[in-house]
């Protein structure tokens, strides 16, 4: 078993970097997605561009965030015609939680959003103050799924009290 605490540009390193081997599932839970950039050789891409390859590669991608991303985000999301396909995706006002899943084995549960300045390749003087763990600890991994999927089943939908905030709520 391996439990690592990550802060800051640790949360690139290690969680960008386990994400990149997903083979069959990645669960992201995020309260808030920007338009996040990573290394790809020598240049940069969307991080949407290794989701779009992961779906193809027969990965199911979960995402759950808190509130619509901003323009440069859907421009990106544009790019990929996949994604709108097969990107299953989840609008819930009350996410607040950070938690990334990686094939049921491994997960992060922490501070970070899905943005440059929480996961990306901003520099040290424009990054988040970020702190979490990083686990294939079974326990944690079945919690956090758990937890997850009580939000993407809509099990606290029906006593939510934010509906009205909610685009699609899960009757």
């Amino acid at each position: 078993m391996a439990t690592q605490y990550i802060a800051d540009r640790d949360h690139y390193e290690a969680v960008i970097e386990r994400i990149r081997s997903a083979k069959s599932m990645l669960w992201i839970g995020t309260a808030d997605i920007k338009d996040l950039h990573i290394a790809k050789g020598k240049d940069s891409e969307p991080f949407l561009g290794l989701l779009s390859r992961l779906l193809k590669s027969g990965v199911e991608i979960r995402l759950i965030h808190a509130k619509e991303p901003g323009p440069a985000f859907r421009d990106d999301f544009d790019r990929y015609s996949n994604l709108k396909i097969t990107l299953e995706r989840m609008l819930c006002p009350r996410v607040h939680f950070k938690i990334i899943v990686i094939d049921g084995q491994w997960v992060y549960i922490g501070s970070a959003n899905l943005t440059g300045a929480g996961m990306g390749m901003k520099s040290p003087s424009r990054r988040n103050f970020e702190a979490g763990i990083f686990t294939n600890d079974h326990a944690l991994v079945e919690s956090a799924m758990e937890h997850f999927d009580s939000v993407w089943r809509g099990e606290h939908c029906p006593h939510c009290g934010r509906r009205q905030y909610c685009s699609d709520p899960i009757k």
